[in-house]
């Protein structure tokens, strides 16, 4: 068994290296319910055999111990030689192999089921969310606002909250599930949503902003302005470059996104019809975001949670807080 929980180290340990060094991506979800399964069957292992038969192995030496020291006894030999307390610690002793599968069990565990169904934290890697979300900032994400779902598959089997216009949302990124992306829900199923020169409209709506003045932009090293949108019950803020008016089109490389046919492009922006059980998504940093405008919609049984509370930022410490 020693030799066995060896290779799967090794194998666990090759396969980090290479999700680490970019040779092929990870899915940290099934490798965490793998770990979890692995390390169960270790300690059930430990709790119904390894260690009943250490306990019956001590007992033994304890009993032959005590039968010779009877039988010298009755010899006239009361002072006997040897103590096997020593012994009997090194066979009750739990083998590295058991300490390092079996002993993690309860830990790894609890980090399944909170990560599965409760919170999962999440950092900040690119400025798309800028000024709501910075580089660097590590948030957490709420798994059970919008329903329960099953680890792994991501099956939802309990509703909860619907999806809401002006969420924060983290979900696994279409063109490759195995990746997770967060950005802000503009529209929800049946909503028609419009990103026209720069302005959105949801269902023929101008969406109101107001201006916050400028903002200095650390990723291009530029001002932006900023303005306060009220998307759903709260206001949030966006950033815009009105100096730059980009031509909006489908650039997906291997072909056109599903329900593309709900969207008419032009070279003011975009126009989407949002099928049922998708959702429409915008950055905040609106000129600096690849989102819903470029490779489509996402499906609700994409959705990983609601994103709401920066934890930590060890670049800036005020940085720790909710957001909206």
């Amino acid at each position: 068994m020693s030799a066995l929980t060896g290779i799967l180290y090794a194998v666990l340990i090759a396969y980090l290296g290479g999700w680490y060094t970019g040779y092929w991506s990870g899915n940290f979800s099934l490798l965490l319910f793998i770990l979890t399964a692995v390390t169960m069957a270790y300690w059930l292992a430990e709790r119904f055999h390894f260690q009943p038969a250490r306990e019956r192995a001590a007992a033994d030496l304890l009993a032959s111990d005590t039968k010779r020291r009877e039988a010298l006894a009755a010899q006239g030999i009361a002072r006997v030689d040897g103590n096997v307390e020593g012994a009997r610690e090194e066979i009750l002793r739990q083998p590295w192999w058991l300490d390092w599968t079996a002993g993690l069990f309860p830990v790894i565990l609890i980090v399944f089921l909170l990560r599965s169904f409760l919170f999962e934290p999440f950092k900040i890697p690119s400025g798309s969310m800028v000024p709501t979300l910075l580089v660097g900032d590590l948030i957490l994400v709420n798994k059970f606002h919008y329903g329960v779902r099953l680890p792994v598959i991501n099956k939802k089997i309990i509703a909860n909250h619907d999806v809401a216009r002006g969420d924060v949302m983290v979900f696994r990124y279409p063109e490759d599930t195995s990746m997770d992306f967060i950005k802000r829900v503009a529209a929800v199923p049946g909503d028609e949503v419009s990103y026209l020169n720069q302005r959105l409209y949801i269902n023929g709506q101008l969406v109101p902003v107001q201006s916050q003045g400028d903002y200095y932009d650390e990723d291009s090293m530029q001002y932006r302005q900023r303005f306060s949108e009220k998307l759903g019950e709260k206001e949030h803020q966006l950033l815009v470059n009105t100096q730059r008016q980009p031509l909006f089109r489908p650039d997906r490389k291997d072909g056109p996104f599903p329900f593309q046919e709900n969207c008419k492009y032009s070279p003011e922006g975009v126009t989407c019809k949002v099928p049922a059980g998708h959702y429409f998504m915008l950055g905040d940093n609106r000129d600096n975001s690849r989102d819903s405008r470029f490779w489509g919609f996402v499906p609700d049984e994409n959705i990983v949670g609601k994103a709401f509370f920066v934890w930590m930022n060890f670049g800036n410490l005020k940085r720790i807080g909710s957001f909206n």
